[in-house]
């Protein structure tokens, strides 16, 4: 009975043992059942997560364990994320604002941006402009002001949900004269705009893929993860139409989780450089605009230079 439960300690202990005797996914920031708790327990009650050895004997209030006890029941019989339930997800040490209207983020291009894309980006303070497309909840595009503070930033998403999450992070940081949020579909809104940077985490899932889904997985919205058949429809209209929204020298940095051999196979002639990440070198490539139009991918015709 959670009645007896008092303590912060008493909930950590009992969030674990109810998530190691369930068939709950992890994913979504956290691998294992005790640093899902401590998310869990911790950001219920808005306390910050590297305070917990300070707290770890403090009593909750009735209304805090009534709380805890239907969250800890959601994640364990609705599998429903602990991103949605705290409305919380974190990249990079930055807090963004998620709900089920947004994929719960996750990439490997936040770490990349850590660096600012050197070698490729020589000088973060001379990109005046960046776009990500795709951006869910605008988190990559958070990022990007933190790596480029003298760029102008469009984050740019089909989903007026995704732009209506991704305003509230745009305006939780602060940004709203560097950061705008654009609905469109890929590139359609952005005529006659140019980049010196573009990033995208779009959707690549596969089909057979999505058949298989987690069910954590399969309360995010769908249209941010199904991708085609092979999950490469919207990496193929990010090849090709970018050079005609990208500067000289402007680059193209794109994630594609596993389908790398499936990209090479479709794109044989185009010279990838594949980026290491903590995962590996498999995940993200980055092309310049001479590649692109070297390979013939020209853009959008009235656009391309």
């Amino acid at each position: 009975m959670t009645s007896n439960l008092h303590t912060i300690r008493d909930w950590l202990r009992y969030a674990v043992s109810r998530f190691e005797n369930s068939d709950i996914f992890y994913g979504h920031g956290t691998d294992n059942s005790y640093d899902e708790a401590v998310w869990l327990v911790m950001s219920a009650l808005h306390l910050p997560h590297d305070t917990l050895d300070n707290f770890f004997d403090a009593r909750l209030t009735i209304e805090e364990s009534q709380h805890l006890a239907t969250l800890i029941e959601k994640r364990v019989t609705e599998h429903t994320p602990t991103a949605y339930l705290v409305n919380e997800a974190w990249l990079r040490g930055f807090k963004f604002y998620v709900d089920e209207r947004v994929i719960v983020p996750r990439s490997f291009i936040a770490e990349l941006l850590e660096d600012g894309l050197q070698p490729w980006v020589e000088f973060p303070e001379m990109v005046e402009s960046a776009a990500d497309i795709c951006t869910g909840s605008g988190c990559l595009g958070v990022l990007l002001a933190e790596t480029f503070p003298n760029a102008h930033i469009d984050v740019v998403d089909i989903s007026p949900d995704a732009i209506d999450v991704s305003n509230i992070n745009i305006k939780r940081y602060g940004l709203e004269h560097q950061v705008q949020a654009v609905q469109s579909d890929m590139f359609t809104a952005l005529k006659g705009r140019k980049y010196d940077v573009i990033i995208s985490n779009p959707p690549y899932v596969d089909a057979p893929s999505m058949a298989e889904l987690p069910a954590e997985y399969r309360q995010e919205p769908q249209l941010a993860l199904g991708s085609g058949v092979a999950g490469l429809d919207h990496t193929h209209t990010l090849l090709t139409q970018a050079a005609g929204y990208l500067n000289d020298g402007g680059i193209l940095v794109v994630e594609i989780g596993h389908n790398r051999d499936a990209l090479h196979d479709a794109y044989p002639d185009l010279p990838f450089t594949w980026l290491d990440t903590s995962a590996g070198d498999q995940f993200v490539f980055m092309l310049t605009k001479e590649d692109l139009l070297e390979a013939g991918l020209q853009g959008e015709p009235n656009d391309a230079e």
